[in-house]
């Protein structure tokens, strides 16, 4: 067996699509979830080649693309963290809610 990955994805990896977003171009909270979900799938494609590429006792791919879905995933939570922390509605309703049920 070799770890010369050959598998070829079923979805490319979109990094072009990616790449064309920055946190610049950010301006609102839509924009932050609408990255978090794009990273988030990026992730679901690489852990689905890590597992394609194990299946084939490709190790080498397996670990490379096991670290890309990882920092995928890193990447994501960021975005999404950002846009609760920036959501000022958000943190007003969680608060009610919370005494609310306390109360109780």
């Amino acid at each position: 067996m070799t770890n010369e990955h050959t598998l070829v994805p079923e979805n490319p990896i979109d990094e072009e699509l990616l790449s064309e977003h920055d946190d610049d171009n950010m301006e609102t909270l839509a924009d932050y979830h609408r990255m978090a979900s794009l990273h988030y799938a990026q992730a679901a494609k690489h852990h689905t080649l890590a597992a394609d590429a194990d299946d084939h006792g490709h190790d080498e791919s397996r670990n490379s693309h096991a670290f890309l879905a990882y920092r995928h995933q890193l990447v994501a939570n960021q975005y999404a963290e950002i846009a609760v922390i920036e959501s000022d509605d958000l943190g007003e309703e969680v608060e009610v809610s919370v005494e609310a049920d306390h109360t109780a």
